[in-house]
């Protein structure tokens, strides 16, 4: 059989790093072992990035800045080296991780050419819409606009059976999508003292502190000021626990945090670290800390919760949000009520009850760390099946 031509088309890239852009590029790395792999992506004015660098191809589209979101909007109909670059590939099948400019890009080329189209739904867009318009009409109006984009998909995954459920019976999806988990790149890495060492040396943590630990952007709508009203209310109840918060990552919000963390007082216990591009620094402070405080009402399926498991460190979750659908409480993580008190209280009940730790961080690991190559396996089984179908 020859080997397939697969197209990603996304609404970001490189340089710019999220959840959807690793999940692309973890796609793209593996399926080019066995397939022709072309993604496309927007073309940044002001940051640029060495595609050349990546083990597959990249067609770059025109973009513009939008003031009142964290990217650019790609313009391909602006684009005619773009169009052209495109219409010269020949594409067996389309895989859109966005339904933007981009996704519908992709879409239309499927449909020319009588090509498969799948999408993956990776986030609830109708939160995004609702913080920048501040209307829940102008939200919903956005979302039913998306929603025709992924409606003329062939198939669509969720990734996972919360997100599924969304986008079926509150973003009218014409049925319930199928699940395909998200996953990580991460390994996992055995105990080592002297890495430790230098961690705790680096952050200035003492041999009696917990360490707690966020990554992502730091974005309010992952409610990242929630974690440290927690924290602040931990240190009243529990003043024998001590502990070092750590916030890797960076943001738009990152001002409001630093406000928040001096208002409260916590400047010694939470440090706010930036970016860490290195993985192997980043596996080594997963698995140093203890905890991992995720309580995102917003997340989908966030890939960092993957990444702590890798390293058998579990996450606090909150109840009844979509990244929190693959948690079972005490069992393969933990789970709160969505209010400081309870928040504390489960952090402190976890950390004095040696035994559930021991097996919550196990089962952590053995349910829900999943490695991209079984992922990709998966898809491209998927792609292939279709490809015949079509």
């Amino acid at each position: 059989m020859k080997k397939i031509t697969v197209g990603l088309f996304n609404d970001s890239f490189f340089p710019l790093t999220d959840g959807v852009i690793m999940v692309v590029d973890n796609y793209a790395r593996r399926l080019s072992n066995f397939c022709n792999v072309i993604v496309f992506v927007p073309n940044y004015l002001f940051s640029k990035f060495d595609d050349t660098t990546l083990p597959y191809k990249v067609v770059r589209c025109y973009s513009v800045d939008v003031p009142f979101l964290d990217y650019s909007l790609p313009i391909p109909k602006l684009d005619y080296k773009f169009i052209r670059n495109l219409n010269k590939y020949k594409l067996d099948i389309v895989h859109i991780h966005s339904p933007f400019s981009l996704g519908v890009a992709g879409l239309k080329y499927a449909k020319r050419h009588h090509i498969p189209c799948i999408a993956t739904m990776h986030s609830q867009f109708k939160q995004d819409f609702k913080r920048a318009l501040k209307s829940e009409m102008l939200a919903n109006k956005f979302t039913y606009r998306l929603m025709k984009v992924y409606n003329k998909c062939d198939l669509c995954f969720a990734v996972n059976k919360e997100v599924a459920r969304i986008y079926f019976e509150e973003y009218h999806y014409k049925t319930m999508p199928r699940v395909l988990l998200n996953a990580t790149d991460m390994e996992p890495i055995e105990n080592n003292n002297k890495t430790y060492k230098g961690l705790d040396k680096k952050y200035n943590i003492k041999w009696n502190e917990k360490v707690f630990l966020f990554v992502g952007r730091l974005n309010i709508l992952k409610n990242i000021l929630f974690i440290v009203d927690s924290l602040s209310v931990l240190k009243k109840k529990k003043p024998s626990l001590k502990f070092k918060m750590l916030f890797v990552g960076v943001g738009q919000d990152e001002d409001k945090l630093k406000e928040r963390i001096k208002e409260l007082n916590l400047e010694k216990e939470v440090l706010l670290v930036g970016k860490i591009k290195d993985r192997i620094e980043l596996a080594s402070i997963y698995k140093r800390a203890d905890l991992f405080l995720f309580p995102s009402v917003y997340d989908a399926s966030s890939l960092v919760q993957i990444e702590a498991a890798s390293q058998k460190t579990p996450g606090v979750f909150l109840k009844n949000t979509a990244t929190s659908s693959t948690i079972t409480d005490n069992v393969n993580g933990f789970l709160s009520d969505e209010t400081v008190g309870a928040y504390s209280d489960k952090i402190i009940e976890v950390m004095e009850n040696k035994g559930l730790y021991k097996k919550v961080s196990d089962n952590a690991y053995y349910d829900l760390y999943r490695s991209w190559d079984k992922a990709v396996e998966e898809i491209y089984e998927i792609y292939k099946d279709l490809i015949d179908k079509k």
